[in-house]
């Protein structure tokens, strides 16, 4: 009873949206219907994670991720369906084969994986543990003809022991929290600027320890050493990953570097700093991919209908490239998987949109927002000097997702004070959803920022965290499993609504002021 008395008053407050922003009623209700009761999303996640496998940049995963999204959008129907090139990203990377235990004093299996971008171990190696006391590259001199196939741990003295946590792992949004975005005003630029000597002197910091890592690199290198152990953060059992080299195709070589879990890497240490004899064994295998160094996004269309709209383009995306220690499933392909099905439940209500509804599956967003920035560059202009091209005016809004596998609660407008009301109506129809926050906060970290840095209105939407940042976040722990599904399903809904909304309006999404070039340096 509950559940129709909420969805009959959804369908109720959407009438006045649909009248206002000239959208059908219908409509509404067939996107309704196929993505709550005839979703694919949980199928979509599964192909992109447990079979596509990990999506690290330029890896043989991510190719397959990509291919697989090339043939479902051709299937779908989808036009103009291709992998576009965006500029030169380098070496693709992925584990083979990887193996760690300790077996003195005992044997004990090892948490973790090979850091992005190291080396292969030179076939099977066994070794006593070698604690590293070194803060400084002068302090590795008694070292020195000692360490040819060792494996290594650095004595970080200011590790502490893990502690319990009296906090839930998963969580969501209270009203409170969100009572407070809803409040959120525009926060004025540069009101709290660092002092420019400190940021110079933290800067300088920075280049030194830089510098002094690089040396230590360098060093284990030139004495061969069997592998190096480094502390991954986390606790539980969950660890967080990285990449431990350059994926440029100069890349200075380096030593295998294993990432291990906390709770590995403190009870070694323990151990070597008692002064207990501890062996190791290992066998990782890695491999390098430079014959195409490209990077690529997935992009696909619904063609627009209206004879003077259909040049104009609503977008939609998230990244499609993940970390290698899991299947990077909160991170993105929560957010790719929505957008798809967004796409997929447009097309399968037959929505013939005026405008020209357009997604990307952006590549190397873990590095730097690459694919998305490469995109707009070569589309809509530079950021660095706001030279914008014919198309930058043609794109009426981009949004984006790329906060896990948390409910939709809102979105972020953006400091866009006149977007603002439009997407408090598009959000009435979903208060039985939970979906009911416009803030005017900025959010960063996501492939709006491309975008919005050209003045081209770009949105992420408010998710619930869920285990985001706590457990899933860049982790080992980023599997399927971690996917919740009627999150999914109703994320989906409400981007496709708010997706037709868009191509249906008479205007384009009002634009904040065109942002201004940096100015360049003084000499």
């Amino acid at each position: 009873m509950k559940k129709l008395t909420l969805t009959a008053m959804a369908i109720s407050l959407s009438i006045s949206l649909f009248a206002q922003e000239k959208a059908d009623q219908p409509t509404l209700q067939k996107i309704r219907q196929e993505g709550l009761e005839n979703s694919k999303i949980m199928d979509i996640a599964f192909q992109i994670t447990d079979v596509a496998g990990p999506r690290l940049s330029n890896s043989p995963g991510l190719k397959r991720a990509q291919d697989w999204a090339v043939q479902q959008f051709t299937s779908w129907g989808l036009k103009n369906v291709h992998l576009e090139a965006w500029g030169e990203f380098g070496r693709g990377w992925q584990i083979d084969k990887y193996y760690a235990a300790t077996t003195l004093p005992y044997y004990h299996a090892i948490i973790g994986a090979p850091k992005a971008w190291t080396p292969s171990t030179k076939g099977p190696i066994k070794s006593e543990v070698i604690l590293i006391k070194a803060d400084t590259i002068t302090d590795l001199a008694p070292y020195k003809g000692k360490l040819a196939g060792k494996i290594v741990l650095f004595d970080q003295v200011t590790l502490q022991p893990l502690a319990p946590s009296y906090k839930p792992d998963v969580v969501r949004y209270s009203d409170s929290t969100l009572n407070k975005m809803a409040e959120a005003e525009i926060q004025p630029q540069g009101q709290r600027s660092p002092r420019a000597g400190a940021a110079n002197n933290m800067m300088a910091q920075m280049m030194k320890m830089r510098a002094t890592r690089a040396a230590m690199a360098s060093f284990m290198k030139d004495e061969q050493v069997g592998m190096i152990l480094s502390y991954a953060r986390g606790s539980y059992g969950t660890f967080f990953t990285s990449n431990g080299a350059p994926y440029a195709l100069n890349a200075t070589p380096v030593s295998p570097e294993l990432e291990i879990s906390a709770e590995d890497y403190l009870h070694i240490l323990r151990l070597l700093r008692a002064g207990q004899k501890v062996e190791m064994e290992a066998d990782i295998r890695t491999s390098f991919y430079d014959q195409d160094p490209q990077g690529y996004n997935v992009i696909a269309e619904i063609p627009g209908t209206d004879r003077k709209l259909k040049e104009e383009v609503v977008m939609i995306g998230g990244h499609y490239d993940s970390w290698h220690s899991a299947t990077g499933a909160t991170d993105n392909a929560a957010g790719a998987a929505v957008m798809m099905e967004a796409m997929r439940i447009l097309k399968t209500i037959d929505f013939k949109p005026k405008r020209t509804i357009r997604i990307a599956l952006w590549s190397s967003e873990e590095q730097g927002l690459f694919g998305s920035r490469g995109y707009v560059a070569k589309h809509f202009g530079d950021p660095k000097t706001m030279v914008l091209t014919k198309d930058q005016k043609k794109i009426s809004a981009y949004y984006n997702l790329d906060n896990g596998t948390g409910a939709i609660r809102g979105i972020y407008a953006q400091g866009n004070t006149a977007a603002a009301p439009i997407f408090k109506e598009w959000l009435s129809p979903f208060q039985d959803l939970g979906a009911t926050t416009v803030t005017l906060s900025n959010t960063g970290g996501t492939d709006h920022l491309a975008f919005d840095a050209l003045g081209i209105p770009g949105f992420q939407f408010i998710q619930d965290p869920m285990d985001y940042n706590t457990r899933t976040h860049h982790s080992n722990q980023d599997t399927f499993d971690r996917l919740a599904e009627e999150d999914l399903k109703r994320a989906a809904t409400i981007v496709a609504t708010f997706v037709a909304h868009t191509a249906e309006r008479k205007d384009q999404i009002p634009r904040k002021e065109l942002p201004k070039a940096p100015e360049a340096p003084k000499k």
